[in-house]
């Protein structure tokens, strides 16, 4: 096992990588940002300098383009696939940290009405949206499935909750 300090967010990166690869930091964050960025969030940036801190570690192969801008290309090293594998079969998961602008504005004394209102909205549009990519996806891979899943799941509660505030 690699000697580098590995967090979520590295373990999302390898992630994206085994999915897309090759690829440079900008189709990583493409990506991420129709798939994971739903349910994950990582600073666009975070994504250029940990392809680059797992390039150093060994666990992303890196090549640069001959010319042009010379982008950095990576695909996912035997070492990182080793360290994903190890991690995806590890049952250990920490609980979500739960961090809803809508439900903090309400604690700290927002009108509940205003708030519920432009809430529902947001996540009306949202479930239609995961539920518009579910329908779309004849072969989507197991882990993508359930994680949209999940997603509307999440976003069936919202819409439930935000239309109970706005009826009270």
């Amino acid at each position: 096992m690699s000697t580098v300090r590995l967090s979520t967010t590295s373990y999302a990166v390898l992630g994206l990588v085994e999915q897309c690869q090759p690829a440079t930091p900008y189709q990583l964050k493409q990506a991420a940002q129709v798939s994971i960025f739903h349910f994950w969030t990582i600073p666009h940036t975070q994504i250029y300098t940990e392809c680059a801190r797992l390039a150093e570690a060994g666990l992303l192969g890196e090549e640069r383009e001959e010319g042009g801008r010379r982008r950095r290309v990576y695909r996912l090293a035997p070492a990182g696939l080793k360290e994903l594998d190890a991690w995806r079969s590890s049952p250990e998961a920490e609980l979500c940290e739960l961090r809803d602008p809508g439900l903090l504005k309400l604690f700290c004394g927002a009108d509940p009405a205003a708030v519920a209102r432009r809430q529902l909205e947001q996540h009306e549009q949202r479930l239609a949206l995961y539920e518009e990519l579910a329908a779309g996806q004849e072969a989507m891979p197991t882990g993508v499935r359930l994680a949209l899943e999940s997603g509307m799941g999440h976003e069936r509660e919202y819409v439930r909750f935000w239309t109970r505030v706005v009826e009270s």
